[in-house]
């Protein structure tokens, strides 16, 4: 089934030109001759834009908007309370990286966030190419209809403007594929947000309404509930993207904030309802069991929106959270491979309740803890086949070189299902990776209600019923509780920690950073070296 998808990924990446900055080069995967790769529109289309989605997913560090590491993934994810690498002995410290990115003391020269940067511009750029390809054939081609490739274009690099104003604030916009040195400035992340929501608003109407999740034409593709998921998360985190200070203290109010929606005035939080409401309209629910939506093949679920498509056979794409995470005798007995790395913290365990009465059920879904088992029920054992391999979740830490827990320490990641017929020791499975869902949109819907004033009790306990929990009033403490349980190692919990203003906080094994209560880190600062290329750029505040 996944093979309609396939001539996706090998479609030629086609690039001509280089920008006039490193950090926007591209260097093309092939070649053909201009003449034949957009001789028609199915070429254009195939070359043009299919060729584009290459880039959503990724095999190698900092590539891909989930998947791989030292990225946008692990930068929303290993900065927050969710998730630690804890230092075990000579394993995981790697010249200070990953508590670095723990403490928020990552600074300017981080290479990560670099090439982070460089790989959200380099697809912008790749984006705008396209546009420019499809104007160019739209002129030599007057008959032909092009407004839907334009627009399929615009959302999917609107979708990768989202993730850099998120991740960077204030940031250059660049509309073209070979900007002038005097054409790359900062402008304001209102700014940014508003050319977002636009260019998102104005590309849905032309955009398929088909479901970009399960395969098909338009499987892995923008599509219109996928735009319609994107408006919501913006107009969710409308009062941080309008805010171009974020530094004093002082954040738009939502219910002042105005969207321009269907013909209709909508503040912020009316804005998420609409867009909740239209994917729901769409057919979307929640699936009766949780873990279908993260099965191995797991291309029929209801609720996911947007994957990024996996096949060990077909695509490059690789997944290596499950094995970074799994100790080496776990994955070893899986017949797959494993790091013994990343591991939940201890206010995920707080949160879940786990080792009281009360844990909530998705604590055993989403991570391992205690005694484990192989795929045929047996219990796995240490080196020394005697001793049974036990996972110590109280016992994690920043750093636990030394201690007897040394390599047990942390609940690990188990999200989703065990492909044993994995290749690359688990790094490219048959599980798509799941970015958008609608379980998402009713935890949105619900906390835009009560940021309005109103009563969010029955998206919340839609939620929770499916997984067997009780009811629970939607408060905004009660919402931020259900976020990590119900989107634990989904990439959310950086931008909700910072929506509801406690990224800067201490917690377990994490002092907040002299001034950092201004809360100059909730957003990454422009690399260095991004800078030093070009004087028109400047530092964000704090660092």
């Amino acid at each position: 089934m996944k093979r309609i998808y396939r001539i996706v990924f090998m479609a030629f990446c086609l690039v001509s030109g280089t920008s006039c900055s490193a950090y926007l080069e591209e260097e093309p995967k092939d070649r053909m001759d201009e003449g034949t790769a957009y001789a028609t529109l199915s070429d254009l289309q195939r070359n043009g834009v299919l060729s584009l989605y290459n880039y959503v997913g990724g095999y190698a560090d900092s590539q891909g908007l989930q998947g791989t590491g030292r990225g946008v993934y692990d930068l929303n994810t290993f900065t927050t309370d969710e998730a630690m690498m804890p230092t075990r002995g000579g394993d995981w410290y790697d010249g200070g990286f990953w508590q670095g990115l723990y403490l928020h003391r990552w600074g300017v020269n981080n290479e990560a966030i670099y090439a982070t940067w460089e790989y959200l511009y380099r697809t912008v750029i790749l984006c705008n190419s396209s546009l420019e390809r499809i104007q160019a054939f739209s002129v030599a081609h007057p008959t032909e209809e092009v407004a839907p490739l334009q627009a399929e274009v615009r959302a999917l690099r609107a979708m990768f403007y989202y993730y850099i104003m998120d991740l960077f604030g204030e940031v250059p916009l660049i509309e073209n594929s070979n900007p002038k040195p005097e054409e790359i400035v900062q402008e304001k992340r209102s700014k940014i947000f508003s050319f977002i929501v636009k260019e998102l608003t104005e590309s849905a109407p032309f955009l398929s309404e088909e479901r970009s999740n399960q395969p098909g034409l338009y499987y892995g593709r923008m599509t219109r509930p996928v735009v319609w998921f994107l408006l919501a998360k913006l107009a969710l985190n409308a009062e941080v993207y309008a805010d171009d200070d974020w530094t004093d203290g002082i954040r738009p109010d939502g219910k002042s904030l105005v969207f321009e929606v269907d013909g209709r005035s909508l503040n912020s939080w009316q804005a998420v309802c609409h867009y909740c409401d239209k994917i729901t309209a769409a057919g979307y629910k929640l699936e009766e069991d949780y873990t279908a939506n993260f099965a191995v093949f797991n291309e029929s679920s209801k609720e996911n929106i947007f994957v990024i498509p996996m096949s060990k056979t077909l695509y490059t794409n690789q997944f290596i959270y499950l094995f970074r995470s799994r100790h080496y005798n776990h994955a070893k007995a899986y017949g797959l491979g494993g790091e013994n790395g990343a591991s939940a913290t201890q206010e995920v365990l707080e949160t879940f309740g786990y080792g009281t009465p009360q844990v909530d059920a998705r604590f055993d879904v989403c991570y391992f803890a205690g005694p484990v088992k192989d795929l045929a029920g047996r219990p796995i054992m240490l080196d020394d086949e005697v001793t049974p391999l036990v996972y110590e979740p109280w016992k994690v830490a920043l750093d636990v070189s030394g201690q007897p827990w040394e390599k047990t320490a942390g609940a690990r990641m188990k999200k989703y299902e065990v492909d044993p017929t994995a290749l690359k020791d688990g790094k490219l499975l048959d599980n798509d990776i799941v970015l958008f869902r609608y379980a998402d949109v009713l935890l949105m819907q619900s906390e835009a209600k009560v940021r309005n004033g109103e009563n969010g009790d029955a998206e919340l306990n839609q939620v929770r019923r499916r997984v067997g929990m009780e009811e629970r009033t939607a408060t905004l403490d009660n919402l931020l509780k259900e976020r990590m349980m119900e989107l634990a190692w989904e990439g959310w919990r950086r931008q909700d920690m910072i929506r509801f203003g406690v990224f800067t906080r201490a917690y377990s094994c994490r002092t907040p950073l002299a001034g950092e209560e201004n809360g100059y880190t909730t957003v990454f600062p422009i690399p260095e070296k991004v800078v030093d290329m070009n004087p028109q750029l400047r530092q964000h505040k704090g660092y």
